[in-house]
C-alpha cells in the first residue's frame, strides 16, 4: 500500500506561472495539486475546501499579499504548511514571511526538482530557505520603519496628497507628515517616492 500523495495548493496571480508550476509538480508521483487560486484573499477558502498539506504562495497578489495570506492560512488551516515562492527575493520579504508562519521561502527560478524537494521537506516539518537570500537577510537586519511609518509609506505608493494619505490611514495630516519625514530619513531617501522605492526594494512594505 502506497502513501497518499502530498496535497498542494498553488496561489499565484499569473495564470501562466501558476499553470507551469502545476504541470511541473504534477509530474512528481508523490505530489498532487488539489487547488489553484489567483488572489491572496482566495487562499483560505480554497484551503478550507481542498485541505492541502502544503500551500505554495506568491508574495505579490491582488486581494491580499502572500505574507498576509500566510498569516490567515496559519490561523484558519494550521495543518497546512506554507512555502513562499516568489520572483522577488528580497530580504525583508523572507523575514516577514517567516514571522507570519511560513515554513519555507524560495525564488521562482528554483529548478523544478529542487522545488519539489522543498515541498517534501516543508511537508515533513522542516524549514527550507534559499541560502543566498538567508545570508542577505542576516546582513540586512530588520526593517528600521515602525508599523505606522510602514502603513504611511504603503499608502503613499499610489501618490496622493498628505490629506489623501491621512484619510487612508486614519491619522491627522501632521502625524502623517511626521511619519513621512521619519521614513525618508530612515531609508536615506530624498523624497517620499524614493523612500517608497527603497522600502519596496528591501521588502519592508
Amino acid at each position: 500500500m502506497t502513501d497518499a500523495p502530498i496535497r498542494v495548493l498553488l496561489a499565484d496571480d499569473q495564470a501562466l506561472v501558476r499553470g507551469a508550476l502545476a504541470a511541473l509538480l504534477s509530474l512528481e508521483p508523490d505530489l498532487e495539486v488539489v487547488a489553484e487560486v489567483g488572489r491572496g484573499d482566495e487562499v483560505v477558502d480554497a484551503a478550507t475546501r481542498a485541505q492541502p498539506d502544503v500551500a505554495l504562495l506568491d508574495v505579490e497578489m491582488p486581494g491580499a499579499d502572500g505574507i498576509a495570506a500566510t498569516a490567515a492560512l496559519a490561523a484558519a488551516v494550521p495543518s497546512c504548511r506554507v512555502l513562499v515562492v516568489t520572483t522577488f527575493g528580497r530580504p525583508g520579504y523572507l523575514r516577514r514571511a517567516m514571522e507570519a508562519g511560513a515554513s519555507g521561502f524560495v525564488v521562482k527560478d528554483t529548478p523544478a526538482r529542487q522545488l519539489a524537494e522543498a515541498v517534501r521537506r516543508v511537508h515533513a516539518g522542516l524549514r527550507v530557505v534559499d541560502p543566498s537570500l538567508a545570508a542577505e537577510t542576516l546582513v540586512a537586519g530588520r526593517s528600521p520603519l515602525t508599523a505606522r511609518e510602514t502603513d504611511v509609506l504603503r499608502a503613499a505608493r499610489d501618490g496622493g496628497t498628505v490629506a489623501d494619505l491621512a484619510a487612508a490611514v486614519h491619522l491627522s495630516e501632521g502625524t502623517v507628515r511626521n511619519h513621512l519625514s521619519n521614513a525618508i530619513g530612515k531609508t536615506g531617501a530624498r523624497t517620499r517616492a524614493e523612500a517608497v522605492r527603497i522600502a519596496e526594494q528591501h521588502g519592508w512594505l
